[in-house]
């Protein structure tokens, strides 16, 4: 069996917010004191399964080792998640963003980008569409900064929760408390705002004016919101995070402090892929970390799943610019179960390429959602049906 050797203790950052009930397995995010830097070691503050040498041997299989680590993988996705692949259509209704992070392709300063925000009825029209076929989730995403004020998105999450019954995923960044409590009282069901990265030094160096401190505040605004009553109906706010894999500068132990803080937050779902460099950002000339070994890409993959079993994990697009036709096809049988096609009609999703090599950005909403369940049943799964809300259950409490 491949040793690791551990060569740290994992940066762990605790933000300001009220306390929080959560398993035993996760005790530091119990505490969630004042906003400030807790350094810990995860071996000892987590279950004994998840370890960061247990998450560094899964990284490092190969051969045997690798073919049991997907097989391992797939068997929890089908133990929890079961076999159905729900489809989460992505509406990317405005490539406005304030932010100048130095991979991405919508950065603030890249002015080859024509900058355009969908209107608020167009955007109900696309979700009506998406209604009448086999999507049961409409992404809406977004740059940080989306030409909307708090009220009016607020509106365009009550239109679209009134006239569909679509569930309603928001992604559009960091934003405060009050804005998070008043947009899931419009309807919004779920937030996913990914961390990028563990190490904190990194995410500061590639996300300027911003730290991690800060996004995990919003993560714990997030996780505030969320109630169970009764056990059975989840009145709250779903959270969903995760990070991109490669970024330059990362080492293998940050991979693997990425998986680990995945876990620590309980996520309901969990969205990570390849960095891709864009030509147009500073970063456009790196390479990915794990170029020269992308079989990393599903090794993280399937390690999250691992520590993770119950959490909806997305095929995410990325995988199929890495391995093209077939990248997320590979990704629904080594742990993931949703697959997220692109809505966004074609004259728009052809100015919001955060990164080069996006697939399907010719096609139709029609078409991508159509190409989505051919890939489905080609894999021998049925497309799931219904909200696809988190499995996990919990009480939560609200302030």
């Amino acid at each position: 069996m491949i040793q690791a050797k551990q060569t740290r203790s994992a940066m762990y950052f605790i933000s300001e917010g009220s306390r929080l009930k959560l398993s035993v397995k996760r005790p530091i995010l119990a505490l969630w004191p004042a906003r400030a830097y807790i350094v810990a070691n995860m071996n000892n503050a987590l279950n004994r399964e998840y370890t960061r040498e247990a998450a560094l041997r899964f990284l490092m299989a190969e051969g045997k080792d690798l073919k049991e680590l997907y097989r391992k993988a797939d068997a929890l996705r089908h133990e929890y998640m079961g076999d159905d692949i729900y489809i989460r259509g992505i509406i990317e209704f405005s490539n406005i963003c304030a932010n100048n992070c130095l991979y991405c392709g919508i950065r603030a300063s890249n002015k080859k980008v024509k900058r355009y925000t969908i209107k608020p009825d167009e955007i109900l029209d696309i979700a009506r569409a998406m209604a009448k076929t086999a999507q049961t989730t409409v992404v809406l995403q977004s740059g940080e900064g989306s030409g909307f004020t708090d009220d009016e998105f607020g509106g365009v999450i009550k239109k679209i929760k009134e006239k569909t019954s679509l569930s309603i995923t928001v992604s559009v960044g960091n934003r405060p408390y009050e804005t998070y409590r008043y947009w899931r009282d419009c309807g919004m069901d779920r937030y996913l705002l990914r961390f990028e990265t563990s190490d904190p030094e990194l995410f500061q160096r590639l996300h300027l004016g911003s730290t991690l401190d800060d996004r995990i505040t919003c993560i714990g605004y997030l996780k505030k919101l969320r109630i169970q009553t009764g056990g059975l109906q989840e009145l709250g706010i779903q959270t969903g995070s995760g990070f991109m894999i490669g970024l330059p500068g990362e080492r293998i132990e940050t991979l693997a402090d990425n998986i680990l803080l995945c876990h620590a937050l309980d996520l309901d779902m969990i969205g990570i892929g390849p960095f891709i460099p864009h030509p147009d950002t500073p970063l456009g000339k790196e390479k990915n970390v794990y170029e020269d070994n992308p079989e990393m890409f599903f090794k993280a993959l399937a390690t999250l799943r691992i520590f993770n079993p119950d959490a909806h994990i997305p095929a995410t697009t990325a995988y199929d610019v890495v391995f093209p036709g077939k990248g997320r096809d590979m990704a629904l049988q080594r742990g993931a179960n949703i697959f997220m096609p692109n809505s966004t009609p074609i004259r728009y999703k052809q100015e919001y390429f955060l990164y080069p090599g996006k697939p399907y950005v010719d096609e139709s909403p029609e078409q991508c959602v159509a190409s989505a369940i051919n890939r489905i049943q080609a894999l021998g799964r049925p497309v799931g049906s219904g909200p696809g809300h988190s499995i996990k259950k919990r009480e939560r409490r609200i302030s």
